[in-house]
């Protein structure tokens, strides 16, 4: 379907479980690169999806120079944004806790900033989804926290786990962009690239 790219190699340049479930349900061949220790900071001022797509185009850069000529490299970031500020990833359980119990009965976007990059093209776009959660009790946070360690997720939850059965209440987007990667608009911006 994608045959604007069959003289591409795709590189999901991700260590994310979840980004390459996403990315094989496109039917894409692939593989997986990883460069370790990418500095994430953005600078301060940036506003809600000018933070995720600026850190996509970080982690692009970084592979700029080992790439081939005939590759294709995805990067993507994603982040939770709560009443005018990031929710990233959590330090510890504590933290996570804390976050989820932000989240409670309240709606949050989740934005994913992505970067195609080949030798001599760049492409950045953001997805954005309206998340609305239930009120939560403590006891169902604790749970969730302990149970899941959702530690390496962005606000502290995964949408697919457990706190998105019994915790949110509707979604204005895509499902996929709060899972990490949106499929859907990686689809037709694959497509005209």
């Amino acid at each position: 379907m994608l045959d604007n790219l069959k003289n591409y190699k795709i590189v999901l340049a991700s260590g994310s479980p979840r980004r390459r479930e996403l990315l094989a349900g496109l039917e894409l061949e692939y593989e997986v690169r990883l460069i370790e220790g990418i500095d994430e900071s953005y600078p301060e001022g940036l506003s809600s999806e000018n933070i995720p797509v600026y850190i996509s185009q970080k982690k692009a850069e970084a592979y700029k120079s080992s790439m081939a000529d005939d590759e294709l490299v995805i990067t993507a970031d994603t982040i939770v944004w709560l009443n005018g500020k990031v929710l990233g990833k959590p330090k510890d359980e504590a933290d996570a806790k804390s976050m989820v119990r932000e989240l409670s009965g309240a709606i949050h976007q989740v934005i994913t900033g992505v970067t195609l990059l080949t030798k001599n093209r760049s492409h950045s776009f953001a997805s954005v989804t309206e998340v609305t959660f239930d009120a939560l009790t403590d006891e169902e946070i604790d749970y969730y926290v302990e149970h899941y360690r959702p530690l390496d997720k962005a606000g502290a939850y995964g949408i697919q786990e457990l706190i998105g059965y019994i915790g949110v209440s509707s979604i204005k987007g895509s499902y996929f962009n709060v899972m990490g990667l949106p499929v859907q608009r990686l689809y037709k911006e694959l497509k005209r690239f």
